[in-house]
């Protein structure tokens, strides 16, 4: 059975947006939420989340599963996958 994937990004970030093309690459299905498009109350609640999983709120946070891998670790997020 495939883990959900689930990832924290910045519309601008080099590190989020090779996370995304890494998971393309790989045909991975994954949910992402680019914090930065967020407004208001949906915005604090999304950061509010994300602080479960990551305390500092550094981008991208990515969820496999239940790891948790911090910033664009390729060789990371292939193991996680199970890749």
């Amino acid at each position: 059975m495939k883990k959900p994937v689930k990832i924290y990004t910045l519309s601008t970030c080099s590190h989020c947006k090779a996370t995304k093309i890494l998971l393309n690459d790989c045909a991975v299905k994954y949910e992402f939420t680019d914090v930065d498009l967020l407004q208001g109350k949906e915005r604090t609640a999304i950061l509010e989340d994300m602080k479960k999983w990551n305390p500092r709120c550094s981008f991208p946070t990515i969820i496999i599963g239940d790891k948790v891998i911090i910033g664009y670790k390729e060789d990371e997020i292939k193991e996680a996958l199970g890749l």
